[in-house]
């Protein structure tokens, strides 16, 4: 009985006495997790922009679907309705309702502001995960809206292009979800910021729908981009994705 004790007791003061973070994950291992709550491989979600310039504010209506590499962002208010955006893999286009044929977006488009907001076609209709872009770094813990938060730093891989050269993230410690995110240029300087407003539990996933994008370009500028209605397991017609 004393030699279990004994071992019980070494045990213990073995735990104790290991260097803070030594159970701690790494920050591969956080992105990792975000991504499994953040990134989709088939879903509908019906959506809404609400575009903020000053006095001006301009509300826009869209259903996404996401199948793989492929996401479809349809316009369902008055002025827009019809106009589908289509990416599959790395190409997009565009097809307005009363046009034949769609036009394809150059590479060089998809870093441009969508629709007069604060989002980037890129922003709205990246599908790669974070892990196949950026090498990540845990920089410190802290406090944020209220939620114990990893923050993480991550530079884009040699070699792989990216939108930003490289991304601050405030990680939530319990759902790991992205609470703040701040992107920066291949120049290094901060381009846009995204703020989680609302994000609820589907199962076991934390997903979150609501958010606040910032182009820090525009300073009077802001955008909401809110999910009014989600399924993760719609049935999807390939001809949704056809050109």
């Amino acid at each position: 009985m004393r030699r279990l004790k004994l071992v019980g007791f070494i045990l213990v003061a073995s735990i104790l006495l290991l260097p803070p973070g030594a159970f701690a994950l790494t920050a591969e291992e956080i992105i990792e997790r975000g991504d499994e709550n953040k990134y989709l491989e088939q879903v509908r979600m019906e959506t809404e922009l609400i575009i903020k310039d000053g006095k001006r504010e301009l509300t826009k209506e869209m259903i996404i679907y996401i199948a793989g590499d492929s996401v479809v962002v349809e316009f369902t208010n008055p002025d827009d309705k019809g106009t589908k955006y289509l990416k599959i893999g790395d190409d997009l286009w565009v097809l307005f309702p009363n046009a034949g044929e769609p036009v394809k977006i150059s590479n060089q488009m998809l870093e441009r502001t969508m629709v007069s907001g604060d989002f980037s076609y890129q922003d709205l209709m990246e599908q790669e995960q974070l892990l196949e872009l950026y090498e990540f770094e845990i920089v410190g813990e802290e406090s944020y809206q209220g939620r114990d938060s990893y923050l993480i730093e991550g530079s884009a891989k040699e070699g792989v292009e990216t939108s930003y050269s490289h991304r601050r993230i405030w990680v939530d410690q319990e759902r790991f979800i992205y609470l703040k995110e701040e992107l920066y240029s291949q120049q290094g300087r901060l381009l846009r910021t995204v703020e989680a407003e609302e994000v609820e539990q589907f199962g076991e996933r934390w997903y979150v729908t609501e958010s606040v994008i910032n182009y820090k370009l525009r300073a009077s500028s802001q955008t909401v981009f809110r999910i009014k209605a989600i399924d993760f397991e719609p049935e999807i017609s390939e001809d949704t994705f056809k050109l």
